[in-house]
């Protein structure tokens, strides 16, 4: 696989990349490190990178700033995607993954749907980040791509804390820890800072948390009267799923928050054995099992209470 992936890039004269809507950490660092990597090691390649939006918080990855946001109509004989499991999920970018000559798949999520000619997903692998970190040569990853690499890997292990945290996972950011990276700040300023409109709708999301099915499972929403109370944006809603988590025997989370008029993004965290990638599916989304994401459309208190009732079945399951 490693040795397809590289002869496509080797016979490409155009490359675009990108990764899913609503970029994180691990999107954002496998997307800008293969950016690099590729520009360091094919330096004779036009290379593009897309995103639908660069979160300030990822200002310091190097090179970021030459991102594009618009999706220009550029002709790729190469299009790779990193850490998307649907071609839907790219987004403004799909229609350039579609007409590209050659498409790759590099992700992984256990939902993906191996859209591309070429796919490579690691489900039991931290990140994106990691599974690329596995294709790259390790002596050519210098301190920038490390630090895109370290930024994906740390961000959706919840700083090593998640249950897709392995040995090699610890190795790897041992790796490129030894790069020289300040891990502390990247750490600080992508996942522990907040500002003040961070924190006070935090604060009211927790206030207004309801615990369901005895405790068992803990609820909260951002509806768009109260982001517009704050001056809040989507960007302002992340680690509110992960904290509502931290409730003491709570083994589900469901953060729900408005993306337009009848459009509703619903985020699924498990502390326990409960599969929230099955839930989502069900849905139209997908992600872990520990974590994954879903939309409803429509009538999202009937759609929440049908979700709801499969999450009370999964968690009997387990």
């Amino acid at each position: 696989m490693c040795e397809l992936v590289w002869n496509s890039v080797r016979n490409a004269k155009i490359i675009g990349i990108s990764g899913h809507i609503r970029p994180d950490g691990d999107c954002i660092g496998a997307a800008m490190s293969m950016y690099l990597y590729i520009k360091k090691m094919y330096s004779d390649k036009k290379v593009y990178v897309y995103f639908e939006s660069i979160p300030d918080r990822f200002r310091y990855i190097k090179d970021i700033d030459e991102a594009l946001t618009d999706y220009e109509d550029k002709h790729a004989d190469l299009f790779i995607s990193v850490d998307c499991s649907d071609p839907e999920r790219l987004g403004g970018a799909r229609n350039l993954f579609d007409k590209a000559d050659v498409t790759i798949n590099i992700d992984h999520h256990i939902s993906n749907l191996s859209f591309a000619d070429i796919n490579h997903f690691v489900a039991d692998s931290s990140s994106t980040c990691e599974v690329l970190y596995e294709l790259y040569d390790k002596d050519a990853v210098d301190y920038n791509m490390a630090v895109c690499l370290y930024t994906g890997i740390s961000h959706d292990t919840g700083v090593f804390k998640y249950s897709n945290t392995s040995g090699r996972t610890m190795q790897i950011a041992g790796e490129l820890m030894e790069k020289g990276i300040d891990f502390t700040a990247i750490l600080e300023k992508t996942f522990f800072e907040k500002t003040y409109v961070q924190n006070l709708v935090l604060g009211r999301c927790l206030l207004e948390s309801k615990r369901l099915l005895d405790g068992r499972v803990i609820i909260t929403t951002a509806t768009q009267e109260m982001m517009d109370e704050y001056g809040a944006d989507k960007d302002d809603l992340d680690g509110i799923v992960n904290a509502i988590l931290q409730t003491k025997g709570a083994e589900a989370a469901v953060f729900v928050y408005q993306l337009g008029d009848d459009e509703f993004k619903v985020s699924l965290r498990a502390s326990g054995s409960a599969d929230m990638s099955r839930i989502a599916l069900l849905y139209g989304g997908g992600g872990h099992v520990k974590a994954a994401g879903c939309t409803i459309q429509g009538d999202v208190k009937a759609g929440l209470d049908s979700l709801l009732r499969e999450l009370a079945s999964e968690l009997e399951k387990g």
